[in-house]
């Protein structure tokens, strides 16, 4: 079955961190770009960043804009996003996305073939 999943989410503290993973299963994730998203209830869904197939990183949102960076190990096929200095406007469900189709001189694909089922970040004291 091919699929991404996501795990790393959970309860922590405002101020603290937290590493959230996408692992690919059933194709290899260095053919695709990885994106990072999330929704917090009653809100739209907001792109965080997207991570090309060398590596290369773009920071999508503002607000995450200095406390949260992504990776990929490829040879771990999973990506990473790192989220730093958490507040409470960070609590959402967050998700990973994979595509294969590029756009030049981008880090973001056209559009995204595997969605994950979600995990969810809860940022309170």
């Amino acid at each position: 079955q091919l699929r991404v999943v996501e795990s790393g989410g959970g309860l922590v503290q405002p101020g603290g961190a937290l590493r959230l993973s996408c692992e690919a299963s059933g194709f290899p994730l260095d053919d695709y770009y990885i994106g990072w998203f999330r929704q917090a209830p009653g809100k739209e869904r907001e792109g965080l960043s997207c991570i090309g197939r060398s590596g290369g990183s773009s920071i999508l949102a503002d607000s995450v804009k200095g406390r949260f960076t992504s990776s990929r190990d490829n040879a771990q096929n999973t990506a990473y996003l790192q989220m730093n200095n958490l507040n409470p406007e960070d609590t959402a469900v967050y998700y990973c996305a994979a595509g294969t189709t590029g756009v030049p001189g981008n880090n973001c694909p056209q559009w995204y073939d595997y969605w994950g089922q979600g995990t969810q970040v809860t940022v309170s004291s």
